[in-house]
C-alpha cells in the first residue's frame, strides 16, 4: 500500500523521506548546537600533517570553525565557506575544487570537480549528508554532487558521514553510497539505533558527542 518501507530490523514510515532541502540560511540556524557538538568530535580524529577533505554544507562549516588554530595540514574542500573559514590559518594549506558554484551553500560541482578529486588521496574525508538511513545508506539532494562525493569516498583512506540526529533515519532523493562504503558516522548526542547497528554491522564506527557515563562507587 506504500504506507511503510522496509529498513534494517523493521519498518519506517514513508514520511521519513526528505523531498526538499531547506535553504543554507535556514539550515545554519537549525540544530546549530548539535552541529557544534558533532564538529568537536570530528576534529578530535584529525592529526597534524594530514590531508583532510571537508565536504559541503552547514555542518562542514561548523567543523571548519572548530579546527584549532594551531592545526597544521592540508585541507581540501568543494565548499567556498569552508575555504574562507580556514584561509587565514597559518599552518593550513587550503585547496579549493573548482567547478560550477551552487547558490546558497556556495558548493562547487561539475565534471571538473570530480576530475580534481580523482587525483586527491586524503587521509580523512568528512562528508556532508542529506539523510542517513539503515537501508538506503547515505543520500543527498543534489544529483550533480553525488558523483563527486563518491570519488572522494573511493580515494580517501577513511571517510566519515557528518549528520546530526535530525538526518538519521531520513532519506533524501539521491543515493550516494551504502553505509558499508564509509568508515563511520559522526553525530551529536542522539542516535537512531537502526542506523548505528547498520554501520557497526558493516564494520564502521559511530562517534557521538554523547557524554560517557562515569562509574560511581
Amino acid at each position: 500500500m506504500g504506507a511503510i518501507r522496509r529498513v534494517h530490523g523493521g519498518a519506517a514510515a514513508v514520511t521519513d523521506r526528505r523531498v526538499v532541502e531547506p535553504s543554507f540560511t535556514e539550515r545554519s540556524a537549525i540544530r546549530h548546537q548539535a552541529k557544534v557538538q558533532l564538529a568537536r568530535v570530528a576534529v578530535e580524529i584529525l592529526q597534524p600533517g594530514q590531508t583532510v577533505i571537508i565536504d559541503i554544507g552547514t555542518t562542514a562549516v561548523a567543523v571548519a570553525q572548530s579546527i584549532p588554530r594551531g592545526f597544521t595540514g592540508t585541507i581540501i574542500t568543494p565548499s567556498l565557506p569552508v575555504a574562507v573559514e580556514l584561509a587565514d590559518r597559518p599552518g593550513v594549506q587550503v585547496l579549493v575544487a573548482g567547478g560550477r558554484v551552487r547558490p546558497g551553500d556556495l558548493a562547487c560541482s561539475s565534471a571538473y570537480t570530480k576530475a580534481f578529486f580523482s587525483e586527491i588521496y586524503a587521509d580523512v574525508a568528512l562528508l556532508g549528508s542529506g539523510g542517513v538511513d539503515a537501508s538506503a545508506g547515505l543520500t543527498d539532494f543534489h544529483l550533480d554532487e553525488i558523483d563527486v562525493r563518491r570519488t572522494i569516498i573511493e580515494n580517501s583512506a577513511r571517510s566519515y558521514i557528518l549528520a546530526d540526529a535530525s538526518k538519521l533515519g531520513q532519506v533524501a532523493p539521491y543515493k550516494v553510497c551504502d553505509l558499508a562504503a564509509v568508515s563511520g558516522l559522526i553525530t551529536d548526542e542522539s542516535t537512531v539505533p537502526a542506523v548505528a547497528a547498520a554501520i557497526e554491522e558493516a564494520g564502521g564506527v559511530v562517534l557521538s558527542a554523547r557524554p560517557t557515563t562515569q562509574a560511581t562507587t
